[in-house]
């Protein structure tokens, strides 16, 4: 009687560990880590030269509310700038969607919901004109967003008539300066934003989990349990600082509910679709990507509908916060957007670059900003040091490439 040979069971696959050294995991993309090493150093020293000041509840609250615009112009500008091309209009834009907001609440009596969808449809507007010369005309996103700084600023003149807007209603206002506060209680805290820290902490170690088993799954390379372990504790440790900072000041900004909301939506878009992977085939490589059938017109429109629709966000938390609108606001705004990507690590010629690493980058701005406000030190050495900064951030980024061997 004859047997057959079974064949083995398939083992299942073994994980492609890095380096079980922290500090080697550390420095294997520096692109990418640089950045956190780097905000670490900087709240450091900020909270020694200003004896702890900066690190303050009061403080930290503040400063969410303060740069929350930034943060939600750095999504969109991260996205322009992955694919190749730069705004250097959101500052206008993002006045003119103020100014417009203003004239319907303040002057016209409308409610502060329909002031805000107002502002949001002139965004999107604007992102429309911008995205068709841009994507269907062919004239370079710098010229066109450099027309469009001068364009919309004198727009935003015109609408408010040369003369500043204030008194917005308390519920457009609560936009930007409102927070949640006493929903669960507490004595001394609030006990829903240590909640919502908490879940955080939780959605995150989730997703670390699920993408390294994802990648054990296809048999790529993943971090050593060790390193995955350690940046567990460490972010949730950060977290959970943060959220009690938030809970012992004024409890959950909510605005920061918002830039929440955008931030996971837009880190899926640009992982976890068709249209955000295609955003990096065109900053990576034009050529392969047309040869690969992707719509480049189609995705540069879209690319800076999305960029006028942000800028219409921001220029609502903008104004909502100011409580008004003028005709110089949101000057220099596009500027702190373009060094927040890439400060966060975005790639000059375009391809590179994460929403979360744009976030830090924008917080690291806002922590700099923030601390010489506290320090007291003048106009002069701010714009000096933001510019060295930015210098600094492009430079680590050529740096990079030479180490890695790219062009």
């Amino acid at each position: 009687m004859s047997t057959q040979a079974t064949a083995p069971a398939p083992s299942a696959p073994q994980p492609k560990t890095g380096s079980a050294n922290p500090l080697v995991a550390l420095t294997a993309n520096l692109r990418q880590s640089g950045i956190y090493i780097a905000f670490v150093l900087v709240v450091a020293l900020f909270a020694v030269l200003t004896d702890g000041q900066s690190l303050a509840a009061r403080n930290v609250s503040t400063i969410v509310t303060q740069y929350a615009y930034v943060l939600v112009l750095a999504i969109g500008m991260l996205i322009v700038i992955v694919a190749g091309h730069i705004d250097l209009s959101v500052g206008s834009v993002l006045a003119v969607v103020g100014a417009v907001a203003a004239r319907l609440a303040i002057t016209y009596g409308q409610p502060w919901w329909v002031a805000a969808l107002a502002g949001l449809a002139v965004g999107v507007v604007i992102g429309a004109w911008q995205g068709f010369w841009v994507a269907y005309v062919g004239v370079p996103a710098f010229i066109v967003t450099l027309a469009g700084m001068l364009l919309f600023r004198g727009l935003d003149y015109l609408v408010l008539e040369n003369i500043s807007l204030s008194g917005f209603p308390q519920s457009y206002q609560n936009l930007a300066n409102g927070y949640l506060n006493g929903l669960m209680g507490g004595y001394g805290y609030d006990a829903f934003t240590l909640l919502i820290g908490a879940l955080a902490v939780a959605g995150f170690v989730a997703q670390q989990l699920r993408t390294r088993r994802a990648r054990i799954k296809y048999q790529q390379v993943v971090e050593a349990l060790p390193v995955l372990l350690l940046k567990i504790v460490v972010v949730g440790a950060v977290v959970m600082w943060f959220a009690y900072q938030l809970a012992t000041a004024r409890g959950l900004p909510i605005v920061l509910i918002t830039l929440a909301v955008l931030i996971m939506a837009y880190a899926v878009i640009t992982k976890s679709t068709v249209f955000g992977r295609q955003v990096y085939a065109i900053g990576g490589n034009l050529s392969a990507a047309m040869l690969s059938g992707v719509n480049v017109r189609k995705v540069n429109f879209w690319i800076f509908v999305n960029m006028g629709f942000l800028a219409g966000v921001a220029g609502v938390i903008f104004s909502a916060y100011t409580n008004g609108a003028q005709p110089a606001a949101g000057t220099g705004a596009e500027l702190d957007a373009i060094a927040a990507a890439f400060i966060g690590g975005a790639a000059v010629t375009g391809g590179v670059g994460t929403i979360v690493g744009a976030m830090v980058g924008g917080l690291l701005v806002a922590v700099i900003n923030n601390g010489m406000i506290i320090l007291g030190l003048g106009q002069q050495w701010q714009f000096i040091i933001r510019g060295l900064v930015l210098l600094l951030a492009v430079a680590f980024d050529v740096y990079n490439k030479r180490r890695s061997g790219t062009r």
